[in-house]
């Protein structure tokens, strides 16, 4: 068994790696592409991440997995991993490309790994699992929910997921669909009678004026066939809502579990989804004008649903190619004052002795401390796979604005922007978001505009990238 998870988890997989249906040698400029799959469940009874308190796990309702796509086009090879948890930290992030590229020689730019951002994974990284650890080392000796190094067996199973997506390439074809769905994300941020901003003021709120910012409709997927252009065995989804639709002390992937079901009911039990978030830093699955919300099975059956009736199309030059950028993000500064205020008061985070948004910004700072300097080095990546379509990927919990305004801005039809990919800096506000406050721009790290340095320099190597006239 790898280490920390139980053989009976690994079994379910049994399609680890997918084998694309068997056609004619690639030529040089033929596209071929390989799926697999790594268990990452944790064992029962880690910590839960996602919320601001100690929450321990005690089940499994499906289990959580790293899911890798690797592309290859002539010399030039990619890999995009999908893994169903709360948010990779750089350190994570760094150490599994730097070992899949030992492995498969797919460069390390070359490779994202992406979280979907499950509220209901593990929570092995950040202040509030170092303090939950520490307290427990100081009180016990020992912690008893860290029974395992979750973060290194993590890269060792992202790293097992690139080589058997790898070893798996076949000659593949693209197509891609885009559909709007309605009535299933909703802005969390809403102007208030009295002049302020708030997220989530509940349900039926009479001082709610109307919604601060947009939403993003729009589902888009990247199929995989084999060459001949057969059924799709895979199909990279993108839709923006953040996945805590679930909730629970039990681990799942949240609605793409329910969305890959969906699929599968029409393509068959081994399709496989690859599901990257949209950027939905502000956006949930809360409407705040009705005591209803959509489930996470219904969300997933209605994406599904938005997926099988789009129209397709096929992607007839494939043209795969790669450039990211290290953008120095500013972040916010405090005091010492502050910082040593901060670490007291997140003795108090998940309970009544401090204001919600007072452990919320404990956090914010103690986060800052942990991660030291003045700036952020975030990526920026941009992956081109055919004159008409390419993929973003993001750091962090972007905000819905920043997503729309690259997708608008972009030379490609097709553009499907990833959030939460290499790094987990917490939310990515707008300027706008700054000015107005409340708990994502308390939550945030970064200094105001580091989101619009981000979207303009995927904005530059999208253009980068784009066919000449």
């Amino acid at each position: 068994m790898v280490s920390g998870i139980p053989d009976i988890l690994l079994i379910i997989l049994t399609f680890a790696a997918i084998i694309l249906p068997a056609v004619s040698a690639a030529g040089a400029d033929d596209l071929s592409a390989g799926i697999a799959v790594a268990d990452i469940t944790p064992p029962l009874g880690y910590r839960m991440a996602g919320y601001f308190s100690e929450r321990l796990n005690t089940g499994t309702h499906d289990p959580l997995r790293a899911k890798a796509i690797v592309l290859r086009q002539g010399g030039e090879r990619a890999a995009l991993i999908f893994c169903d948890i709360l948010g990779v930290p750089l350190e994570v992030s760094s150490e599994a490309r730097k070992k899949a590229e030992a492995a498969t020689g797919i460069p390390a730019s070359n490779i994202l790994i992406a979280a979907t951002h499950s509220h209901t994974g593990p929570l092995y990284s950040g202040p509030m699992r170092k303090y939950f650890h520490d307290r427990a080392v100081a009180e016990r000796g020992s912690d008893p929910c860290e029974k395992v190094d979750y973060s290194a067996d993590l890269v060792a199973n992202i790293v097992k997921a690139v080589r058997d997506a790898d070893a798996a390439a076949r000659p593949a074809s693209l197509a891609v669909a885009t559909a709007e769905q309605s009535g299933l994300a909703f802005n969390r941020r809403f102007f208030m009678k009295d002049g302020s901003v708030r997220f989530n003021p509940g349900i039926l709120n009479p001082d709610i004026v109307r919604a601060a910012g947009p939403t993003d409709p729009q589902v888009r997927a990247v199929f995989v066939r084999g060459a001949a252009g057969d059924r799709p065995v895979a199909a990279v989804v993108n839709f923006a809502l953040h996945l805590d639709t679930t909730g629970g002390t039990e681990y799942s992937a949240d609605y793409p579990f329910y969305l890959e079901r969906s699929l599968r009911a029409s393509l068959g039990e081994k399709f496989l989804l690859l599901f990257g978030t949209g950027t939905c830093g502000d956006i949930n699955h809360i409407d705040v004008t009705r005591k209803e919300r959509p489930r996470p099975d219904e969300i997933g059956s209605r994406l599904a649903g938005a997926v099988l009736a789009a129209a397709e199309k096929p992607v007839a030059r494939p043209a795969l190619a790669v450039r990211r950028e290290i953008v120095s993000v500013p972040l916010q500064r405090y005091t010492p004052d502050q910082l040593a205020q901060a670490r007291e008061d997140i003795k108090k985070v998940g309970t009544r002795e401090l204001p919600f948004l007072k452990q919320v910004e404990a956090c914010k700072i103690v986060s800052l401390e942990m991660r030291g300097g003045e700036t952020a080095p975030l990526e920026v990546q941009v992956f081109r796979l055919a004159p008409d379509v390419a993929v973003v990927g993001l750091p962090g919990e972007v905000f819905v604005d920043l997503g729309l305004a690259i997708r608008k801005d972009s030379p490609f039809p097709v553009t499907i922007v990833i959030e939460l990919c290499n790094d987990a800096p917490g939310y990515i506000p707008t300027r706008k978001a700054f000015a107005e406050g409340s708990y994502e721009t308390v939550n945030s790290v970064i200094a105001p505009g580091g989101g619009e340095m981000l979207a303009e320099t995927a904005t530059r190597l999208l253009k980068d990238l784009a066919p000449q006239p």
